[in-house]
């Protein structure tokens, strides 16, 4: 079964290159450009992962991420972020067990990761 990755990210080039690596890997790749977008989607239909930027016009990735993780308690998360600091704050009500990859980042470390969180 292939498995379906939710992408938000509002940087058009970082979400094309993104979207290429990760069908390369072999995943399904929705992708958009903000939360809100993003969440509409995840209403229609189940996804194994959640990969959001947290700085986002609309809904914000943590915002995003915390909804998401409501309707599909499921549902693994990973940020990709230029400000780690702010995901990992305790208040931020990001879900505990969320993955945080710092930009800039190698797209094969993304699909590493990627890879290692959905086999979990």
């Amino acid at each position: 079964m292939i498995q379906k990755i939710l992408l938000a990210e509002d940087d058009n080039d970082m979400r094309r290159f993104l979207v290429k690596a990760l069908e390369k890997a072999g995943y399904k790749v929705a992708s958009f450009d903000n939360g809100a977008s993003a969440y509409d989607r995840l209403r229609e239909e189940p996804f194994s992962l959640l990969l959001t930027d947290i700085v986002m016009p609309e809904m914000d990735g943590i915002e995003l991420a915390r909804r998401a993780t409501e309707l599909d308690p499921d549902l693994k998360v990973m940020f990709i972020t230029g400000f780690a600091a702010v995901a990992l704050n305790s208040d931020s009500k990001a879900p505990k067990d969320a993955k945080v990859l710092s930009k800039p980042f190698h797209l094969r470390d993304l699909v590493d990761e990627v890879n290692k969180l959905l086999a979990a």
